[in-house]
């Protein structure tokens, strides 16, 4: 199998814990070519995809006896004339496509039609599709008629760093509620600036309350955020990039983290809370809501409702849940999420078959 990246996190956990699971498929998946040398594999860097190239195809996908190839990520650049190249390459490789739709709308794109369009060439040329929530697997088939297997995030965080995690937070007694924003580098879909200040104004008057701002250091909001840095109860922290571990880290200092986003689908970051027991606040746009317990706030490209912001603040500081899933629960969902997966494969393969 070739998967579209195979290195990524989220595809690193598609894979049962200890090998193939009794009577299922096996799945080889080939790991990631380096970017600039398709002989040798990459070396913690996949982008851009060397998969995505139709030469790669014609002459890596037949010779490794590729039977099947799974799109995720790294699309983003690609034409939809280039995508429906490379669907092409695919099918005439005598492989099966699978497609899971993780952005139904581009987090990382202003205006959705780039990414409309891409998906309008790979949706329909899929030979099995997969999305992560209920409501996503509905819109895809009001938008193109096509059904989608609904198969859970797994794991973001390893298994036992969730588990000390857990432990860790079972101890902790800091007398402090810490709600985090981090404005990152401030991709598209990300509006920090707009929810900051009712941040600071609700959590003001909640004792023990810290309002906790992480910014990459080019993120360019240097004097937007200094007046709130000027706030007792402000703690604005500007860093480069967090390595996984001091990401994982980060969201386990936290009590709630609040996602900022006006448009996208799902989140990584929000499995990635669920598994170090941090509560997630989020928007209504998109699907978040359906990936796990959140308390959700309106803003969407329509508009920004600040009290619903306000009244998930209050309740997460009044109620402290405790949503968190535990190393045992992201077990038992990985081997489902594995098994899932092989029934995707042989689907797929069926219907390559039937069409070819």
């Amino acid at each position: 199998m070739a998967s579209v990246p195979a290195g990524h996190v989220y595809v690193r956990h598609l894979s049962p814990l200890g090998g193939a699971a009794p009577g299922a498929h096996s799945v080889t998946r080939l790991a990631d070519p380096d970017p600039d040398d398709w002989a040798q594999a990459a070396q913690g860097r996949w982008w851009p995809p060397a998969m995505l190239e139709p030469a790669w195809v014609r002459t890596h996908a037949r010779a490794r006896g590729v039977d099947v190839v799974h799109l995720h990520f790294g699309f983003d650049s690609r034409t939809p004339a280039q995508l429906a190249s490379w669907v092409d390459e695919v099918h005439a490789a005598g492989a099966a496509l699978v497609f899971t739709v993780h952005d139904l709308r581009n987090p990382h794109h202003p205006d959705r039609a780039r990414h409309d369009a891409q998906l309008d060439v790979l949706v329909p040329a899929a030979d099995a599709l997969v999305t992560l929530t209920p409501g996503a697997a509905a819109e895809i088939r009001r938008r193109w008629g096509r059904a989608a297997s609904v198969v859970p995030h797994p794991h973001v965080v390893p298994l036992a760093d969730i588990e000390r995690a857990a432990q860790a937070r079972a101890r902790r007694r800091t007398g402090q509620f810490r709600v985090g924003v981090h404005v990152k580098s401030v991709r598209a879909n990300s509006d920090p600036l707009t929810v900051l200040p009712v941040l600071a104004e609700v959590l003001a008057e909640l004792p023990g309350a810290v309002l906790q701002v992480d910014a990459h250091r080019d993120s360019g909001l240097d004097e937007q955020l200094a007046g709130l840095a000027r706030l007792r109860h402000v703690d604005l922290r500007v860093h480069d990039w967090f390595d996984d571990d001091a990401f994982h880290s980060y969201l386990h200092s936290l009590d709630v983290s609040v996602l900022p986003y006006r448009f996208g689908t799902h989140s990584g970051w929000l499995e990635a809370c669920r598994d170090v027991g941090t509560t997630v606040v989020a928007p209504t746009c998109g699907y978040y809501a359906e990936q796990g317990p959140v308390l959700d706030f309106r803003l969407d490209e329509a508009g920004f409702d600040p009290e619903s912001l306000a009244r998930a603040l209050v309740t997460a500081y009044d109620e402290r849940p405790r949503w968190g899933a535990s190393a045992a629960e992201r077990r038992v969902q990985r081997a489902e999420v594995a098994a899932a997966h092989d029934r995707v494969y042989a689907a797929a393969l069926d219907a390559a078959r039937a069409a070819r």
